[in-house]
């Protein structure tokens, strides 16, 4: 499988992302996937894409199958939508997680947990870290494990699409499994939660400013 590049990771997450949690507006049209692919939130990093890197990544990704113009869209304007589905046959579990990793980067349980939340409720750590258990053992893998950094409790995740898995790190072994860390994820969970609500109360914050300066 030809591995994508960084914008076209970036084109196909917006549409999947789209897909699950805008489904009236999905698919999407070049300007409002330019627009998605560009926005602040829920994306790592931020990007400023043009008409034509978004155009063209569309172009290749169609070449790989991934994506391409939909078929029956009752509209003049093309629209476009990912085919995810139709190649891999993901679950709800799958897609959520996969999604999460192609528009944030590397993630922990914990994160990943969090931030699918609109897309799909995971009870709980296990459920994720089993979900990429199933990624990693596809053929070929979609999903591995990342070595722990020093000084963080939790081991992150990485998606494969992009990028190969690094070497001597197997993911079903992986520390986050270990019941003795379990306290220890919870907490690195809340943590997580707690950093996201800080963000986006910054983010709030920076939106009424910038309303109330139109009237001053």
């Amino acid at each position: 499988m030809d591995l994508l590049t960084d914008i076209e990771v970036r084109v196909l997450g917006s549409l999947v992302e789209k897909d699950i949690t805008t489904p009236d507006y999905y698919p999407l049209s070049l300007n409002a996937l330019v627009n998605a692919s560009n926005q602040k939130n829920n994306r790592d990093p931020v990007m400023a894409l043009g008409e034509d890197s978004v155009g063209h990544a569309l172009a290749t990704l169609q070449e790989k199958r991934l994506a391409g113009p939909a078929s029956g869209a009752d509209s003049r304007v093309p629209k476009y939508e990912h085919r995810l589905q139709e190649v891999f046959n993901f679950d709800r579990r799958e897609i959520a997680v996969l999604c999460v990793l192609l528009l944030r980067g590397p993630q922990t349980p914990g994160e990943l947990r969090g931030r699918t939340e609109r897309m799909y409720h995971f009870e709980g750590l296990d459920d994720v870290i089993s979900t990429l258990d199933r990624l990693a053992q596809r053929q070929p893998p979609l999903a591995a494990v990342l070595p722990r950094q020093t000084g963080t409790k939790e081991s992150r995740y990485m998606q494969l699409l992009s990028g190969d898995a690094p070497p001597a790190v197997d993911v079903a072994r992986s520390p986050s499994r270990g019941t003795d860390s379990s306290a220890d994820d919870r907490l690195s969970h809340m943590e997580n939660e707690v950093a996201e609500l800080r963000r986006e109360v910054t983010e709030i914050h920076q939106q009424l400013a910038a309303f109330r300066k139109q009237f001053e």
